[in-house]
């Protein structure tokens, strides 16, 4: 609450830099092949400011967004007037059972740093969501943090020691310059969906292996050849086991059990 209230600005994050853009649209790609068609019910849990909330609607889907910020469900209900939203926890949905075809945890699993919660989360999708609809999720991959301070010029003394220990537990150490927040293993996510009572789910690599070779900052200018071909790389290898982690961000997703 206090990272996203007082440091840090989600609003734009998605398009402010070529990373974030590649974010997005790696994310928007995925979710096309994933969710049912339009005009089915999505719930978007920790849906921030409405990023992915809005262009659902814009496609046609109904969506209500829950998120844990105030100011982010305000943000979205002033920007996505077509999106109904509330302020609620990922871990005790203020919703009733089955009313949704597909939910989304696109950010809730990272902030919380128990395995229990986390099963809880995904407990919750599992209870609002209806039989044979999808639940997804993403989470960040327990390689990032080094790789992206690595490439940002970060890594010294002070933060080599924190860096190590979070790739090692997967508990992020704010030095970082990020919020607590906790990242994972592919087969963690498997195992967490298991627990909860989903079944294993298909797991995607958002960015790809080459997301680090994109600049840090610039416009949309700077999406050029480059760009291009760290999305089709991307793409290509998404669903490749040995470079899973090698992405930012894992997606991962499960059809609820019918019966």
């Amino acid at each position: 609450m206090r990272y996203y209230t007082d440091v840090f600005v989600e609003a734009d994050r998605l398009s402010r830099a070529p990373h974030g853009r590649l974010e997005a649209l790696r994310t928007r790609d995925l979710l096309a092949q994933l969710l049912p068609p339009a005009p089915a019910m999505v719930l978007d849990v920790g849906g921030g400011p409405g990023a992915y909330a809005g262009w659902l609607a814009d496609a046609g889907y109904q969506v209500h967004l829950v998120d844990l910020v105030p100011a982010h469900a305000a943000a979205a209900r002033h920007v996505h007037p077509a999106v109904t939203v509330a302020v609620g926890d990922a871990r005790r949905l203020p919703l009733a059972g089955r009313c949704a075809d597909a939910t989304l945890l696109l950010g809730p699993l990272y902030h919380l740093t128990e395995r229990a919660d986390r099963v809880a989360a995904l407990g919750e999708a599992l209870r609002v969501t209806r039989p044979g609809g999808v639940v997804v999720t993403a989470t960040i991959s327990r390689h990032a943090p080094l790789m992206d301070l690595i490439r940002q010029g970060r890594v010294d003394d002070r933060t080599r020691p924190a860096l190590l220990a979070t790739y090692g537990s997967g508990v992020n150490d704010p030095v970082s310059g990020f919020t607590t927040a906790y990242f994972h293993r592919p087969a963690e996510l498997v195992d967490e969906f298991r627990a909860a009572g989903l079944p294993g789910p298909e797991l995607y690599g958002v960015e790809g292996p080459l997301w680090p070779l994109l600049p840090l900052a610039g416009g949309a200018e700077t999406d050029g050849r480059l760009f291009a071909e760290v999305l089709r790389c991307a793409a290509l290898v998404e669903r490749d086991p040995e470079v899973l982690g090698a992405s930012a961000h894992l997606l991962a997703a499960a059809r609820v059990p019918r019966g």
